[in-house]
């Protein structure tokens, strides 16, 4: 099967050797089927994302010998697609403003649950406000986020059975349940990641998902959204995540050694690209020549 692959960073800190062996299994089953590797900015938020990383990661990925179709999609260029989604939502019914700040949902939970990304489940409150308390609010300009109304969507012929098909594994069992009332927008980041992944993927033409195991419980609700806009589902494959000596998972947070780093050290591009392969068990590196 010829597969269309996809490494999408988002530029919030420089890339280390967990983004390189991300991309080296996107790039190896692009290859290895005569496919298709693409590369898409995710900076929907602006305020983490700067623009010397996006210039930074473009440069570290030329140099380790990556090389992809043009124009590279910035989700950060397309908020009107994902406006539009939103709205074919809202028009559905499936969402919700939700005007609680974190601090009115602790207390409304009392002892809250949590999402498999650590997200606090939201209990529903602003689910069942009245009609005119919420065009009151809204009129007045109350900041508010847009939620999925899960119980709804889950009503939906089909979308009580998904499955998603994991490479090597076959089908999965969707909990989309999982993540309650999902936020998909807010005035900070106007489109959630949830959303724009799945519908990028789906606009790109992506069959094969390549990804850290830290994703993977996402994926039923990725499936839960590709099944209400009808959008098509590629095939997943959640590797497992780098660690440091002390076992920690790589982190731009933690300040894991970048690539940067060490192209200026003087490694070569196929000693970081064998670092990296060593670390995840991966079988090819990259050429340099010409682009999949």
């Amino acid at each position: 099967m010829t597969e269309i692959t996809r490494f999408a960073p988002s530029p919030t800190g420089h890339l280390h050797l967990g983004h390189v062996a991300s991309a080296l299994r996107g790039w190896r089953a692009a290859a290895e089927s005569g496919g298709r590797f693409v590369l898409r900015i995710e900076d929907i938020d602006t305020v983490r994302c700067q623009p010397r990383f996006m210039t930074d990661l473009y440069a570290d990925l030329t140099w380790l010998g990556l090389s992809w179709p043009q124009p590279v999609r910035r989700q950060s260029q397309h908020m009107d697609e994902y406006r539009h989604a939103l709205n074919a939502l809202g028009a559905r019914g499936l969402l919700y403003p939700c005007f609680c700040t974190r601090r009115d949902i602790m207390e409304a939970a009392g002892a809250p649950h949590h999402a498999p990304d650590g997200a606090m489940i939201y209990p529903g409150t602003c689910r069942h406000m009245g009609t005119a308390r919420r065009a009151a609010l809204l009129a007045a300009g109350a900041p508010h986020a847009l939620r999925l109304d899960m119980a709804r969507a889950l009503t939906l012929p089909g979308a009580g059975a998904l499955t998603w098909d994991e490479l090597g594994h076959g089908p999965q069992p969707c909990q989309p349940e999982l993540f309650g009332d999902v936020v998909l927008a807010r005035k900070d980041v106007p489109a959630s990641y949830h959303l724009c992944v799945t519908h990028d993927d789906a606009l790109q033409g992506i069959t094969l998902v390549t990804r850290g195991v830290d994703l993977r419980p996402a994926t039923g609700l990725h499936r839960l959204l590709q099944h209400i806009m009808g959008w098509p589902a590629p095939r997943y494959s959640h590797h497992a995540l780098l660690c440091d000596s002390a076992g920690r998972r790589l982190a731009k947070r933690d300040g894991a050694v970048s690539i940067r780093s060490m192209r200026e050290a003087g490694m070569t591009p196929a000693q970081v690209c064998r670092a990296a392969m060593v670390a995840d068990h991966i079988s090819a590196v990259p050429s340099g020549e010409g682009s999949l």
